[in-house]
């Protein structure tokens, strides 16, 4: 992946870097800084991740778990809860499923291994700006897997009355499709996908394609009808 500056929605993306590790902090905040990202802050430890997220209230923060006493998952969901325009991306050493399901059911976007590559890094965090939700490969399946089990069965008489394409695009988001592969899958516009996703997102009172494909992984929307 080239340099250059990096946007969703043609505004630079804005990221903090948050890890007890100061030789991995600067690294990685300064991969991302020459990638062209707004790189507005780091910290070392959660309650400083907590507070200096407030002031400068990036798009991501790239969060790492082990931060002492206080972790990274409770960073994670006071930032989500206080924060709803931050999304946070875990970039952890850990590929433990213990630690992963924790992270999300505190809200995070996703989770990121240490040893992903740098072109890796980047291409996670312009997604999870852009709201989807991203995974090493391997844990995405363990996650859907989690919410399928806590899933209870819907009342199909009170979900919201979806079209058949809103249904369609809502199940290949819970895939983790990104808006371009599912246009491509579909044979329509990137733009009609997302005008799909705006709408879904009205009807079921929703804010990001995160909750999104929440929604549909409890209600079972994920499943291919034919399989």
């Amino acid at each position: 992946m080239s340099e250059g500056d990096w946007s969703v929605n043609d505004q630079q993306v804005s990221v903090m870097v948050v890890d007890d590790h100061p030789m991995w902090r600067d690294g990685v905040a300064r991969d991302l800084t020459e990638r062209g990202f707004d790189v507005r802050a780091t910290a070392a430890d959660a309650e400083s991740a907590v507070r200096i997220a407030r002031a400068v209230r990036p798009d991501v923060v790239l969060m790492d778990l082990n931060l002492g006493e206080s972790t990274g998952v409770d960073a994670t969901l006071r930032i989500t809860g206080e924060l709803p325009n931050t999304r946070v991306l875990v970039l952890s050493a850990s590929g433990e499923h213990g630690d992963v399901l924790e992270a999300v059911k505190a809200g995070a976007s996703g989770y990121l291994v240490k040893s992903a590559s740098v072109a890796e890094l980047v291409e996670a965090v312009i997604r999870t700006a852009a709201g989807d939700a991203v995974f090493t490969p391997g844990l995405a399946g363990l996650v859907l897997g989690e919410y399928r089990r806590m899933a209870a069965t819907p009342d199909d008489d009170q979900l919201p009355r979806l079209t058949e394409r809103e249904t369609e695009v809502l199940r290949l988001v819970a895939k983790g499709l990104t808006a371009r592969q599912i246009a491509s899958r579909l044979v329509i516009s990137h733009r009609t996908v997302e005008n799909h996703v705006q709408s879904t997102l009205r009807k079921l009172q929703l804010h990001n394609r995160v909750e999104l494909a929440r929604y549909a992984i409890e209600h079972g929307l994920d499943r291919d009808p034919d399989a």
